[in-house]
């Protein structure tokens, strides 16, 4: 096989996928002789290469590779589907941002750092939507659950890993969670100065109290390496 060809197989194969595809989904379209798993690395990197001046990009996300149209064609491809993604409101984008920057985290560590109860709802919505979900218990009394983010949480925002997310007290944090408010892959993000991402940068930027956690969970990376 060429590797005209396979660059053919895998752009087809990920331009008509309704989902992010893992090397190891990749890895059937071709049988063993075909195609290494370093030969087929190498190709997704050269189809990044060849559209990385078209309307799409080939990115790496958490779930796999997949075509997503760049953020400046976003204003234009909106005009096809005026209809606006639902807002979530600041208490649920709050409670989102400390399960991410802190997980995993519980409710009681959620209330303690926003200083009011977090509603049932709150933490349904966010789990309705794919983006949290209970990844334990902690070992105390009453045993409450541990929240985490999912890997479509990571989809969402176009990144592949927690290590990933910006420093909390970054505009960068304020942006993308605001961001997750209007297009599921993170391309319509708010710019500087947007209402939604001053409410984050204003409510966190000088970072989250510290929620008492334990050392080993309040490493974003080193919990993600635990879960895969």
């Amino acid at each position: 096989m060429t590797e005209g060809e396979t660059l053919r197989i895998l752009e087809s194969a990920l331009l008509c996928a309704d989902r992010p595809l893992p090397l190891s989904e990749l890895r059937k379209l071709f049988t063993v002789d075909e195609v290494s798993t370093d030969d087929l690395r190498r190709m997704l990197a050269l189809l990044q290469l060849d559209w990385q001046d078209r309307g799409l990009e080939l990115v790496n996300v958490a779930s796999g590779w997949r075509f997503q149209s760049r953020p400046d064609m976003q204003r234009y491809l909106s005009r096809l589907d005026p209809a606006r993604p639902p807002k979530y409101s600041r208490a649920v984008l709050e409670t989102l941002a400390i399960i991410a920057w802190r997980q995993p985290v519980t409710r009681g560590d959620i209330e303690d750092i926003r200083g009011v109860t977090v509603s049932t709802q709150i933490v349904r919505t966010l789990e309705e939507r794919g983006w949290i979900e209970v990844v334990g218990h902690r070992d105390a009394p009453g045993r409450p659950a541990l929240l985490g983010t999912t890997h479509q949480f990571l989809d969402d925002l176009g990144l592949k890993s927690l290590d990933e997310l910006p420093a909390l007290g970054d505009a960068d944090a304020s942006h993308a969670l605001a961001s997750l408010a209007f297009d599921d892959d993170g391309s319509n993000a708010p710019q500087a100065g947007d209402e939604q991402a001053e409410d984050f940068q204003n409510t966190y930027g000088e970072g989250a109290p510290e929620c008492g956690l334990p050392p080993s969970t309040e490493n974003p990376t080193e919990f993600q390496k635990e879960h895969d």
